[in-house]
């Protein structure tokens, strides 16, 4: 039984590939969706991976964790995993914002209300307040708005497609912006995007919304050259498909009283060890030699107040 539970943010700051190896369609290597609805995710063994990896006392002295400590966290190495059960789970990194290019405001984040009310059920379940309300769902056609930035001429224009702005739900908009920009941004180093927010805040149809996130992420493509003729190999061509950068995903922690012989932490102090950890930044996916998949986290503690713990954090968890 979890006696604890928490949300942790996550906002993508450099291109974010957590993949799924080889795919059928034109990308090459896709990201990893939800089977049902397609929303882009980062799986909760990728995520639980990273965190056990950033703050391992072998590699980051700085974490402030035993050994002992982290493996009840985390639950023993592979060798030893029949032993007891990590204390912490994790769940998947779901999408709550999506940027896209605008003509007006340079890009927007874009939400529906779908995905906004799948946030708002994962913050009933952890005991996170939240003090806005859902709006009703937009028209065909039309994106709610807060104000004028996003509006160019009599439109919103994401892309190549234009919408009728409706900004009779404004208040609503703008008051989801601020408590993202309050509670889910970080919180250092943001004051732009804190500002930005409110007022570039989209909320689209839920149909338009998801063909956004299906196919308006990015793709890199990829080669790899002959050594000594300087040109491409035969057949080394394959695209990457990543989350842009100025993406805000969420995920559930959740603990119970640690399993480990020797080791008495109850749930609520196992989370209280990960949100001091002082990972403020950290590496997920893959293509990390080349600075791809740089997030930044932000937690909140198991009573559902953002986290004041702040520290400046390499890569890897520690700096």
């Amino acid at each position: 039984m979890f006696e604890a539970k928490s949300i942790l943010f996550i906002y993508v700051e450099t291109p974010l590939h957590a993949g799924t190896g080889r795919g059928l369609g034109a990308v090459d290597l896709p990201i990893q969706r939800e089977r049902i609805t397609g929303y882009p995710i980062v799986q909760a063994s990728s995520l639980k991976g990273r965190l056990r990896a950033a703050s391992d006392p072998n590699f980051n002295s700085k974490v402030g964790l035993t050994k002992a400590e982290h493996l009840a966290i985390f639950g023993p190495e592979t060798g030893n995993a029949s032993e007891y059960a990590g204390a912490l789970s994790t769940g998947d990194a779901r999408i709550l914002l999506f940027p896209v290019r605008s003509l007006a405001g340079v890009f927007a984040w874009t939400t529906s209300r779908d995905a906004l009310a799948r946030f708002l059920r994962e913050a009933q379940m952890v005991g996170l307040p939240v003090d806005w309300q859902l709006p009703a769902e937009p028209g065909k056609d039309t994106a709610l708005v807060s104000g004028e930035a996003l509006i160019a001429g009599q439109s919103v224009v994401l892309e190549e497609f234009s919408f009728t702005p409706d900004k009779n739900q404004a208040d609503k908009v703008k008051n989801i912006g601020e408590w993202l920009a309050n509670n889910a941004l970080p919180q250092r180093g943001y004051n732009y995007w804190k500002q930005a927010l409110p007022n570039k805040l989209c909320i689209l149809p839920e149909d338009v919304f998801r063909d956004f996130v299906l196919y308006g992420t990015e793709v890199q493509t990829h080669i790899k050259l002959d050594h000594d003729k300087k040109t491409v190999q035969s057949g080394a061509l394959w695209t990457t498909e990543s989350l842009p950068v100025d993406t805000l995903l969420y995920a559930p922690l959740m603990a119970t009283r640690s399993r480990a012989s020797g080791v008495d932490l109850s749930g609520q102090q196992i989370l209280t060890k990960v949100k001091s950890l002082g990972l403020v930044h950290t590496q997920l996916g893959s293509d990390e030699t080349t600075g791809q998949g740089m997030v930044a986290l932000r937690f909140t503690d198991s009573r559902g107040n953002p986290s004041q713990t702040q520290s400046n954090a390499a890569a890897g968890g520690g700096q």
